[in-house]
């Protein structure tokens, strides 16, 4: 039995998603967001005989995030919220005409089935870091999370009010995908 598997990733495998948080004194006034990968591509190379042989490489367009809810706030995120959040966010947060692409590639992993991780850089908006990504395997699903500090990419978090209502430097990334071979 061959303990090595390359799995394709995409939206047809699962989802990939982001959520913000708020902060700031206007915080109340603001929504947590829960966005959606439309598009995206990636492999993974799972070796089970040596965890630190497994490889990962993603590449996410982000023009493609979808906004799929908005939790707290004082009203209800509206669907006209909706577009303005998705315009603000590729136009003027990520720049997605000059930077097209968010890529990750792994260089390194450790850990078992139940609980591993894997060391990459990720690449956004032309700037490349390192992330730390958490995961597990169990039965035939892959979830798992990373998360982002917008700052770190010289992403300046969006504000409003005067400043007063900003979101949270900090943005989750999740995963949830089927492993098919």
């Amino acid at each position: 039995m061959a303990l090595t598997r390359t799995y394709a990733l995409g939206p047809a495998a699962g989802t990939l998603r982001l959520r913000t948080g708020r902060s700031g004194l206007g915080r109340r006034a603001g929504h947590d967001l829960t966005m959606e990968v439309a598009r995206w591509s990636g492999e993974a190379v799972i070796d089970l005989g040596d965890p630190s042989a497994s490889a990962v490489t993603a590449e996410i367009d982000p023009a493609s995030f979808e906004v799929v809810e908005g939790g707290g706030g004082v009203v209800a995120l509206t669907a006209a919220d909706r577009i303005e959040i998705l315009k603000t966010v590729r136009e003027k947060i990520l720049k997605t005409r000059a930077h097209p692409a968010i890529r990750f590639r792994s260089t390194g992993a450790a850990g078992s089935p139940a609980a591993f991780t894997v060391e990459g850089e990720l690449t956004i908006m032309g700037v490349t870091r390192p992330v730390t990504v958490r995961g597990r395997i169990f039965d035939d699903r892959l979830t798992g999370e990373a998360t982002v500090v917008q700052s770190r990419w010289g992403i300046k978090p969006y504000s409003a009010l005067f400043g007063q209502l900003r979101v949270a430097d900090e943005v989750k990334i999740e995963f949830d995908l089927a492993l098919a071979g």
